[in-house]
């Protein structure tokens, strides 16, 4: 019988630099559970913009111009969303606001939300699970073991079931450097295969053409409303 990796959906969203994936190597994505684009739109612009239809390349463009402008000490600067079942999928280039524990509690009020980052600089890569307003599971991708949360363990199945190492060995270097090896080096394509089965979207690159309504991401630092 063959063996269906489930990582093998999600190595292009950790392509190296000198190989980049059309989203390189500083995204995120969310998926906001029965909320629909517009809603999601206007949280990110914190009702100042129901976002203009557009595809990936203007999404992109847009971000590229706002990272030119500011140096990009802000992110992208803006967020495509388009549908996929009962979820929303919000596309952040060169983002990471989704993920941010001052920003994540006003995006997931009142629905469901899971979100990855990656950053290959100065953030970490990191995983989101909210539901309203609360942070339900999160951990930095190389740091499964390292759960924090309203409830950490409430994905140790999945995670477990994606070869996962959830827990570090005591007193013994060499497994403790086998299991950082392990985390390290498949911790971006584990996240979104993890994100797939909450979410049961597999972020795919042909989701890339799908038209999109794009906003800007507004005052992200802001009292919440």
């Amino acid at each position: 019988m063959t063996m269906i990796d489930p990582l093998a959906p999600f190595q292009w969203l950790a392509a190296p630099e000198c190989r980049p994936s059309p989203l390189n190597v500083i995204f995120s994505v969310a998926f906001f559970r029965r909320l629909d684009p517009v809603k999601v739109v206007r949280r990110f612009s914190r009702g100042e913009d129901l976002g203009k239809e557009s595809d990936f390349a203007g999404l992109d463009e847009a971000a590229q111009e706002f990272v030119d402008r500011g140096d990009g000490g802000d992110g992208g600067g803006h967020v495509g969303v388009f549908q996929e079942g009962e979820w929303s999928v919000a596309v952040e280039p060169i983002g990471w606001m989704v993920t941010l524990h001052e920003v994540l509690p006003r995006l997931s009020r009142g629905c469901e939300v899971v979100a990855v980052t990656r950053h290959d600089y100065a953030a970490e890569h990191s995983f989101e699970y909210a539901v309203d307003g609360e942070s339900v599971t999160g951990y930095r991708l190389r740091h499964p073991h390292d759960r924090y949360g309203s409830d950490p363990d409430r994905l140790n199945d999945h995670m477990r079931e994606l070869g996962m190492a959830l827990e570090m060995p005591e007193g013994d270097d060499a497994a403790c450097d086998a299991v950082w090896q392990l985390n390290y080096d498949t911790a971006v394509p584990r996240a979104f295969a993890l994100a797939a089965r909450i979410t049961g979207v597999s972020f795919t690159p042909d989701l890339l053409d799908r038209p999109m309504l794009v906003g800007p991401v507004v005052d992200p630092f802001g009292p919440r409303e």
